[in-house]
C-alpha cells in the first residue's frame, strides 16, 4: 500500500514540472485541434450515429438519464466559466506574484479548485438540478429530446477520441518521458532493452478491443449508473495495460513479468485514479502522463520485490 501511496504522490509531483506541463499542453492542444476538425467535418455522421441508438432506448429511461447527462455537461460547462472568469480578473496579478515556471502549476490548481468547488455544490444540489432537468425534459416532445442528446453523444464521442489519443500518443512517446524521469530521480538505474515492435502491437490491440468494445456496449450508455461503470472501466482496462506493458518493458526482466500478477491492486488503484482526471476539463490532457510516470514510479518499486 506504501508503494501504491508514494507512485500516486510521486505522478501528481512530476506532472506539476514546468517541463512536463509544456509538454502535455503542446500535445493537448495538437490533439484536440485535429479531432476538432475531424468532428466538424464528420459531425453529421456523428449525430446520425448518436440518434440511431437512442431510438433503442425507452423513452422513459431516455428522459432519466438524459438529466443526468445535462446535469454533468452544466458542470462541466461551469468549471471551465469559472477558470476562464479566474484568470481574466486575476491572471496578470498572478503573474506578476509568481514565478513563470510555477503559473502552469498554479493554473491546473485552480482547475481543481474550480472542479472541487462545483463538485460540493453538486454533491448537496444533484438531485434538485436532475429534477429540474428531468422535468425540462418531460416538457420537451420526444424530437427534441432525441436531437439534443444525439449532439450531446456527439461531443462525448469526439471528447472520448481525443482522450484516447492523448493515451496513445503518450504511450508511443513514453520511453522518452520516462527518461527524463529516471535520469532525474533514478540517475544510477539502467532501462532493459525493449522490444518496441512487439509494445506497439500491444498498444494497437489494446486500442483496437476499447473501441470494438465501446461500439458494442454503446447502448448501455444511455442506462444511469451503468453508464459510468462502464466507461469507467473501460479508460481502467485500457491505462492498466497500456501503462504497464510500457513500464515494465524497461525496468522488469522477462523472468519476473508472472509475477506482476500479484501487484494488481497496486495497478488498478493508479489506473482509477489516472481515468477520473478524465473527468475534469483540461486536466484530462495531464491524465495519461500522470498515469505512465506513477506507474513507472511503482514498477520500480516494487521490481525489488519481485
Amino acid at each position: 500500500m506504501q508503494n501504491i501511496i508514494e507512485a500516486i504522490i510521486f505522478g501528481f509531483s512530476a506532472i506539476l514540472n514546468y517541463k512536463i506541463i509544456k509538454r502535455a499542453l503542446t500535445i493537448g492542444f495538437i490533439v484536440t485541434l485535429i479531432w476538432s476538425v475531424i468532428g466538424y467535418f464528420l459531425w453529421d455522421e456523428l449525430v446520425s450515429f448518436g440518434a440511431y441508438f437512442i431510438d433503442l432506448v425507452p423513452f422513459s429511461m431516455l428522459r432519466s438519464n438524459g438529466a443526468w447527462i445535462l446535469s454533468f455537461f452544466l458542470w462541466f460547462i461551469l468549471v471551465l466559466i469559472s477558470f476562464a472568469l479566474i484568470l481574466s480578473f486575476f491572471g496578470n496579478m498572478i503573474l506578476e506574484r509568481i514565478p513563470k515556471e510555477k503559473y502552469s502549476s498554479f493554473t491546473l490548481l485552480i482547475v481543481f479548485a474550480s472542479a472541487l468547488f462545483w463538485s460540493i455544490v453538486w454533491f448537496y444540489q444533484g438531485s434538485y438540478m436532475h429534477t429540474q432537468f428531468l422535468r425540462l425534459l418531460n416538457w420537451l416532445p420526444f424530437e427534441t429530446v432525441k436531437e439534443s442528446l444525439a449532439y450531446l453523444f456527439g461531443l462525448y464521442i469526439i471528447y472520448s477520441c481525443i482522450i484516447i489519443t492523448m493515451l496513445f500518443v503518450t504511450s508511443f512517446f513514453s520511453k522518452g518521458l520516462l527518461e527524463d524521469i529516471k535520469d532525474k530521480y533514478f540517475p544510477n538505474e539502467d532501462f532493459l532493452e525493449e522490444n518496441e515492435i512487439k509494445i506497439s502491437e500491444n498498444r494497437v490491440l489494446d486500442v483496437i478491443i476499447y473501441i470494438i468494445v465501446s461500439i458494442v456496449a454503446f447502448p448501455l450508455l444511455f442506462i444511469p449508473i451503468v453508464n459510468f461503470i462502464l466507461q469507467l472501466g473501460l479508460w481502467i482496462w485500457l491505462i492498466k495495460n497500456t501503462f504497464v506493458n510500457d513500464s515494465a518493458a524497461l525496468v522488469i526482466p522477462n523472468e519476473k513479468r508472472a509475477k506482476l500478477s500479484e501487484h494488481k491492486s497496486g495497478f488498478f488503484a493508479i489506473s482509477t485514479v489516472t481515468a477520473l482526471f478524465n473527468f475534469l476539463p483540461i486536466f484530462n490532457i495531464f491524465g495519461p502522463f500522470f498515469g505512465e510516470i506513477a506507474m513507472f514510479y511503482y514498477l520500480n518499486q516494487i521490481e525489488k520485490e519481485l
